[in-house]
């Protein structure tokens, strides 16, 4: 690591920084990566060791989290490696959170250092599809069967903190199979509660991307409010946080990850979405994209649009589709000895009497649109599709994302939800969005655990002692109340 990367977190740990990395142009501090770091960072998000005196990363994890439940052979959940380490917290933490979306199941829970002495442990972030929900209550299970070795609490003492539509709608089935208090908290409440602790507490969390300038980090800070959160799961919400559990949902859009997910599933062999984003990386979307270049054969400076900007998201298929019909049309539409196969049925139904002239009409056309139909899609990939998509989805939700934020005159707009997975094009695509309709004005911000930030807020909720790098629960500071102070402080 660089001599900068170095005295930036020391003084995170020290506790004594003065602010003074590079800013962004909202004014929060930054801190520098190298492009080598990137890929990195988002591959191999790393950990986070917590402690009362300060907090930094281990970007290669000293050793492995504790060993967890065989993933099942279908490969429905996914194992975070960026576990958050508490390594002086030593008081029993007797519950676990999840949050059940529409689409996937996010889990949280606390355990001990493996194989080691020292006090303190980690917690540890799964994931699991929610058409799979009883694969995530059967590992929540294993975990209340081993929670004396996980977590130091005995039989019996285990809670279940719930949050998300699921927690509604499985509450039933996860008592049943558990038998544990099942404890059901707001959705909206325990997203705003997780976010305020990682953009506060955890250095190296928080982040800005583009393609243009590399990925920085923001350090915490604890004038934080006003913000927007855009919360893309399944769908997207957008809410406008004034203040700790102070918040408006203000907007939102049905077009979110699950629209992607299910476009895709329909137009791709893809089967996981990680696939999706993985083929999505691949693409070339202006296979499929109408673009400003494809319009006007160059830039369109005079209102700031590159050659490169999509005019019309899949606006290539069609004009391909009738291009491909009149090829068939060439080619009689028909081939490897179709042609006598279909004359020969023709006979055969004529002699039968049973084929009236306007069914006989469409059974001549339709092998020639069956023949444009497979010459079109011959014409683009998986990949291309998906990227293409992916595109539509995330700048669609990048200009609603500015526009309301113009609305309520917010500067900090922070990205969360498991449509990221830290896939570049995403981020670049809504950092793009936001920076140009802002005029630079306004700043995307993005988390390496955007995904957690109900479990996190649900596990918050039932707070386990000694928490927090910057107080202590048992001291009566904490985390609202500390920002609590600091707003009311920094009030005009």
């Amino acid at each position: 690591m660089s001599e900068d990367h170095y005295q930036a977190e020391a003084a995170i740990v020290d506790g004594e920084g003065d602010g003074k990395t590079v800013a962004a142009q909202t004014g929060r501090p930054r801190t520098m990566t190298s492009t080598a770091e990137i890929d990195s960072t988002i591959i191999h998000p790393g950990s986070v060791r917590i402690n009362v005196k300060g907090a930094f990363i281990v970007e290669t994890p000293e050793q492995p989290g504790t060993p967890a439940n065989p993933t099942s052979p279908g490969g429905n959940s996914y194992h975070e490696t960026k576990d958050i380490r508490l390594p002086n917290h030593t008081a029993v933490v007797s519950h676990i959170a999840v949050d059940i979306g529409g689409s996937l199941a996010k889990l949280v829970y606390f355990s001990r250092e493996a194989h080691s002495t020292d006090p303190g442990g980690r917690l540890n972030f799964q994931s699991f599809e929610t058409d799979r929900i009883d694969d995530c209550i059967e590992f929540m299970r294993h975990l209340k069967d081993k929670q004396l070795a996980l977590n130091g609490s005995r039989p019996g003492e285990l809670c279940v903190m719930a949050t998300g539509g699921g927690a509604y709608k499985y509450y039933d089935r996860i008592r049943q199979r558990l038998d544990v208090d099942v404890l059901r908290e707001d959705e909206m409440e325990c997203l705003i509660i997780g976010l305020d602790f990682f953009i506060t507490e955890i250095p190296r969390e928080v982040f800005t991307y583009s393609e243009t300038d590399p990925m920085h980090f923001a350090s915490p800070n604890a004038n934080i409010y006003p913000y927007m959160l855009v919360n893309i799961g399944s769908g997207v919400s957008i809410l406008k946080v004034s203040g700790p559990r102070t918040f408006e949902r203000v907007g939102g859009t049905s077009l979110g990850g699950g629209t992607l997910w299910g476009i895709l599933s329909l137009l791709t062999p893809a089967e996981s979405f990680d696939e999706m984003l993985d083929m999505a990386a691949h693409g070339d979307n202006a296979k499929v994209d109408m673009l400003v270049g494809d319009i006007y054969g160059t830039d369109y400076n005079k209102i700031g649009l590159k050659s490169t900007t999509i005019a019309s998201s899949f606006g290539k298929v069609f004009r391909m589709k009738r291009e491909a019909e009149h090829e068939a049309e060439d080619t009689g539409g028909l081939a490897n000895g179709d042609d006598q196969n279909r004359r020969q049925q023709q006979q055969q139904q004529s002699s039968d009497g049973t084929t009236s002239s306007c069914c006989s009409h469409t059974q001549q056309h339709r092998p020639t649109s069956s023949r444009a139909s497979e010459i079109a899609r011959s014409r683009f990939s998986s990949a291309d599709i998906s990227r293409s998509l992916l595109y539509a989805i995330s700048n669609n939700i990048g200009q609603i994302a500015y526009l309301q934020s113009q609305v309520h005159g917010l500067s900090r707009i922070y990205f969360g939800g498991s449509f990221i997975r830290g896939h570049p094009q995403t981020m670049n695509t809504l950092s793009y969005a936001i920076k140009f309709w802002s005029k630079g004005q306004k700043q995307a911000y993005f988390l390496r655990h955007e995904g957690y930030l109900g479990a996190v807020g649900a596990f918050l909720k039932h707070q386990p002692r000694n928490w927090g790098r910057r107080g202590s629960f048992e001291e009566g500071q904490g985390l609202e109340d500390r920002l609590r102070v600091r707003t009311e402080e920094n009030a005009p």
